[in-house]
């Protein structure tokens, strides 16, 4: 698909589109329920709509990549992300808002899709007659993690001095999408399949029972790390007492950690093995949740978001990677990846609902404690997958949905 030892932009970059719109999630919730007349309450189900429609992308375009075509699949995403996304920044009514973010958010879903298993394509072994692409997906996994972790800092320190209003973030999405369309032309019009016979999209999933808990459990893990971040501003306001530009500040810290938590995972690669960064990762990760959650001041936010901001791209880099290593054709990537962002979609409603309940400190610790049961499952099949033969790539490189494929032996 890509030359030998060459970074594919293309996918990078889909990668970046599709996935700025959960990045953004807090800014988008918060700003919706200030700029329109909607509750709090209603602006987290309107975030959890985009979501659950990107979701649904993935859910229904994962076998159907090779069919379509990459470079024109990615098209129709892009034009969606940003007639939807363009479309509710304009308008100020709430029914063209809510319909603008389900046609967005399908956009960015479509994207992700694309992104995904052109990228966990990138883990198949050379063989007889096909030279490997030189690209291994735990690299560019990180790569667009750092690329849309880069862009998310940039506008959330943006945002707050352009004015009140809804419309920003979700412009800023939408403009992210058509910055990528001319990248689409070095897409292939069709893939090859990974192996002589296979092009069929009704070849089985292959680690059928590992697959189906990683999506389970990736899918609650999501959940948890989106209830938190879809209120995190609403913490920093009300709770903590600081002000949209502090806020925004301490995001734009926090993104920037998590950039170098994701440098950190690129130079680590599969030294550490696939159990111990999931499972270790997500305990301190339970950590910080009740920390940001029970935050008062600017110290106590700080620290919690900042530290969960830094642990949370280097456990979904590892997470990504295990599901790409379960099939070389990438369709347990984006089935993962679609199980991610329907507990993504949940994320923002679930936080709205339990911080109304019960008060953000207590959301704090029953979040961090699904998230310490849910570990549990994760790292065995971590553990399962390090035991067994994986496909291998010689070249070490990129991407987000297969990271630990290209090296057995170290994992």
């Amino acid at each position: 698909m890509f030359a030998p030892r060459t970074t594919p932009w293309p996918l990078v970059a889909l990668f970046t589109a599709g996935y700025l719109a959960p990045y953004l999630l807090p800014t988008t919730v918060g700003r919706l329920d200030s700029g329109l007349p909607v509750s709090a309450t209603q602006a987290g189900a309107i975030g959890s709509a985009l979501l659950l429609s990107s979701a649904a992308a993935g859910f229904l375009l994962a076998s159907r990549v090779d069919r379509v075509g990459p470079r024109t699949l990615a098209r129709i995403g892009l034009v969606l992300a940003v007639v939807g996304y363009g479309g509710a920044a304009l308008s100020s009514a709430v029914p063209a808002v809510v319909v603008g973010a389900l046609v967005g958010g399908f956009g960015s879903g479509t994207a992700t899709t694309v992104a995904a298993t052109g990228i966990a394509a990138m883990g198949v072994p050379p063989r007889e007659g096909v030279r490997a692409s030189g690209s291994d997906p735990h690299r560019v996994t990180t790569l667009g993690l750092l690329c849309v972790s880069a862009l998310a800092g940039v506008v959330y320190l943006t945002v707050p001095h352009l004015g009140p209003g809804h419309g920003q973030p979700l412009a800023a999405i939408a403009l992210t999408a058509l910055a990528v369309w001319p990248l689409t032309g070095r897409l292939p019009v069709r893939t090859t399949a990974p192996q002589t016979g296979q092009h069929d999209d009704r070849t089985p999933l292959p680690h059928p029972r590992s697959g189906l808990v990683l999506a389970a459990t990736l899918l609650c893990w999501s959940l948890v790390q989106n209830a938190l971040w879809g209120v995190s501003g609403r913490i920093g306001l009300t709770q903590a007492h600081l002000s949209e530009t502090t806020v925004g500040a301490v995001f734009a810290v926090a993104l920037g950690a998590g950039l170098l938590g994701v440098v950190g995972a690129g130079a680590v690669g599969p030294r550490l093995g696939l159990a111990v960064p999931i499972g270790t990762g997500t305990a301190l990760i339970s950590a910080c949740i009740v920390l940001s959650a029970s935050a008062t001041d600017l110290t106590t936010f700080a620290t919690g978001e900042i530290a969960w901001n830094l642990l949370y791209p280097v456990v979904l880099s590892y997470v990504i990677g295990l599901a790409a290593s379960l099939d070389p054709r990438g369709r347990w990537a984006v089935l993962v990846g679609s199980a991610s962002s329907l507990g993504t979609a949940a994320g923002p409603l679930t936080g709205s609902l339990l911080s109304a309940q019960a008060g953000f400190p207590v959301m704090g610790v029953a979040l961090a404690a699904g998230l310490l049961v849910i570990a549990v499952p994760m790292t065995a099949v971590a553990r399962g997958t390090g035991r067994r033969p994986l496909p291998v790539v010689e070249i070490p490189v990129e991407a987000p949905a297969q990271q630990h494929a290209y090296d057995t032996t170290a994992a």
